[in-house]
């Protein structure tokens, strides 16, 4: 499928919506998914590696997944964090009905998909989970990410896979130049060609 699909607010192929059996947090769930969307036929290697490797969310306040597609890393999220609230944001709205479809699937009511734009923006993130879209190119990468990442609470961390061939390394120098003191950047993982990189607000 043309990759450009998954970043239109309105794909232009149809939704036809059809099962997808996956293993969310060592859960076998049949949930749904459609064309047009990120990874549509399961968890890419990139999710799968960061779902791997991360620890627990925080248990309380705002998780945000940035690029939800159709909500793999969302789902998780609220899966290990009940108690929390799970922004699942994403520009494709196919994307954002698919998470919700399957969050209700999942009889999950703490999470709220959204548009970028519609998110408040006061709020502020106690973990932070991403598959970033690196394909759009790395002055809209650098943008959403100067765009989330600052959101993250003091003491809050943002989990983000890369893989290593598109840059991993340089986006973790870019990040710690570009954040500056008040963040600290670290590689916490490589798995399967890709990096798992960690953004913890320190101050």
């Amino acid at each position: 499928m043309d990759q450009a699909h998954y970043f239109n607010a309105e794909p232009d192929i149809p939704d036809v919506r059809r099962p997808l059996a996956v293993v969310l947090d060592g859960r076998e769930v049949t949930l749904r998914t459609s064309a047009g969307i990120f990874s549509p036929d399961g968890i890419d290697k990139g999710t799968a590696v960061l779902l791997a490797e991360v620890p627990d969310p925080a248990a309380e306040g705002h998780l945000l997944d940035v690029g939800c597609g159709w909500g793999p890393i969302a789902l998780t999220m609220a899966l290990r964090s009940p108690a929390a609230t799970v922004h699942a944001v994403d520009v494709n709205n196919r994307s954002l009905s698919l998470t919700r479809e399957n969050a209700a699937l999942l009889g999950l009511e703490n999470v709220s998909a959204e548009l970028p734009e519609e998110v408040d923006p006061g709020l502020r993130f106690a973990t932070i989970w991403s598959n970033p879209p690196i394909r759009i190119g790395k002055a809209e990468l650098h943008a959403l990410l100067t765009q989330w990442l600052p959101r993250l609470e003091v003491g809050g961390q943002a989990w983000l896979v890369v893989q290593k061939n598109l840059g991993a390394d340089s986006l973790a120098r870019w990040l710690a130049e570009e954040l500056g003191e008040a963040y600290d950047v670290a590689r916490a993982a490589t798995s399967k060609g890709f990096r798992v990189l960690v953004v913890t607000r320190e101050g």
